[in-house]
């Protein structure tokens, strides 16, 4: 099956999480906007094309069926693409981080835009300074312990130890915090070896590696999810 992925041109954002999958199974899949523009997705969110009515991007359609929702999709696409050990109670513990990692990215996100989304980083600056102080003293090690606990313990095989899902978001996730922020993470890097170790190996993985050098991966930048700011990520 050519599954059709639905999401904004010019940036990562919560897509990337599904292109990753995509990718490293080698599934056969086109990026519609990029070969079509953003307004082939807004006929979608219109209600004025076939399937069910999505909220926002990123969205997948699978022969008529239109899936949304991150964690949703990967959760429909990981059995499909070997992406997750067999057996129910595995697929809804991957579901589970899958979701952990959604909440996170939305903390992630609300550290340059804590009042709205509508406004620019350069109208809530002071806002953005005071959430992303607490998000590097509390928020980021809390997350990343967790996980990096989740790849410790003996239960976190049923998700992790075999290539799943979790693992391709997890890269996502270590590689755009890094990005954002670099002074943070650094701080933090004794303390997630098993994560820092996961991310290694999936820039490695043979299909993830050729598309990370490849065009279709968009660089980071200030327009996504991940944004360096230095302000809100002093060296101290």
């Amino acid at each position: 099956m050519r599954y059709e992925l639905y999401y904004w041109t010019g940036i990562q954002g919560r897509g990337e999480f599904v292109r990753l999958a995509l990718e490293d199974a080698g599934a056969d899949y086109i990026d519609v906007a990029r070969k079509r523009g953003d307004k082939a997705i807004m006929s979608f969110l219109r209600g004025s094309q076939e399937g069910q009515l999505p909220f926002a991007p990123p969205f997948l359609k699978a022969g008529r069926t239109v899936i949304a929702q991150t964690a949703t999709i990967l959760a429909y696409l990981g059995p499909r693409l070997g992406l997750v050990p067999g057996g129910a109670t595995a697929e809804l513990y991957a579901q589970q981080l899958q979701l952990t990692i959604a909440d996170f990215v939305v903390e992630i996100h609300d550290t340059h835009h804590p009042i709205a989304a509508s406004q620019y980083y350069e109208e809530q600056r002071a806002a953005a300074r005071k959430r992303s102080q607490v998000f590097r003293d509390e928020r980021l090690p809390k997350f990343l312990d967790y996980f990096e606990n989740v790849i410790e313990r003996g239960n976190g095989r049923q998700a992790l130890t075999r290539h799943s899902y979790v693992d391709l978001s997890l890269f996502q996730l270590v590689s755009g915090l890094d990005y954002a922020f670099p002074h943070a993470m650094h701080r933090m890097r004794d303390r997630i070896p098993h994560l820092r170790a996961l991310a290694e190996r999936i820039a490695e993985r043979p299909n993830i590696a050729a598309y990370l050098q490849s065009p279709r991966r968009v660089p980071f930048n200030q327009e996504g999810i991940f944004r360096h700011y230095p302000a809100l990520d002093p060296a101290r």
